[in-house]
């Protein structure tokens, strides 16, 4: 009797995994998206950044504008110390450059599904701020030591702001380089039909790359 055929892995992607790979070019979209289709089949990953995450969220639920985030250091385990130590004083000073922190609150956002043509991306941002005035963000942090280019910032923003219903409605998309303090919005000047064009073809090269790896 001859054994089954494993199920093929469905073409996938994360919002992370996705703007990273339009980031690349020529032979490394293929090695990128390879690791991407091994780290799956394996369901390897670990998150090193999520204290972290929960201390700037607590920061902001309970208006105490970074004395979470100065304590995470100490709380951490010893080999994510260094990285914790060179992503609290960006962080900090984005949240700073909020405003009152009593005039802030945390906004819940909600996982959505994109599709770019056939590959799925999970769109995941990581909070949402709510605001005295009563506009609203939905965030995504960016942790890399190189900041992120124009290409990323737009990839993200766009499929954030494309599936903003679901995701936190009515907010604004905002991409934060956490150990620059930077927040990114999307240009005034930015062509969304482009956009979507452009990440289109990013997804269908994907998928080509994404099946070749297989």
């Amino acid at each position: 009797m001859t054994a089954p055929a494993s199920t093929p892995l469905t073409p996938y992607a994360t919002l992370l995994g996705f703007t990273r790979y339009v980031d690349r070019t020529g032979p490394t979209k293929a090695t990128f998206v390879g690791g991407l289709r091994k780290q799956r089949a394996s369901r390897s990953g670990f998150n090193p950044h999520g204290q972290f995450v929960k201390a700037l969220k607590a920061d902001i639920a309970f208006h105490t504008g970074g004395t979470h985030l100065a304590g995470v250091v100490d709380v951490v385990k010893p080999r994510w110390r260094p990285l914790y130590q060179a992503l609290v004083p960006g962080a900090t000073a984005w949240l700073h450059s909020l405003g009152d922190p009593a005039a802030l609150d945390l906004a819940q956002t909600r996982d959505a599904l994109a599709m770019l043509g056939d590959l799925p991306v999970k769109i995941n941002p990581h909070f949402g701020v709510r605001h005295a005035d009563g506009r609203a963000e939905a965030i995504r942090l960016h942790f890399d030591e190189t900041p992120p280019s124009e290409e990323s910032v737009l990839a993200t923003l766009h499929l954030m702001a494309r599936h903003m219903d679901a995701v936190l409605p009515h907010a604004e998309p905002v991409l934060v380089d956490v150990r620059r303090g930077q927040a990114h919005r999307m240009p005034n000047d930015a062509k969304p039909d482009q956009i979507e064009r452009w990440l289109s073809g990013e997804a269908a090269a994907f998928q080509a790359i994404w099946s070749t790896a297989a």
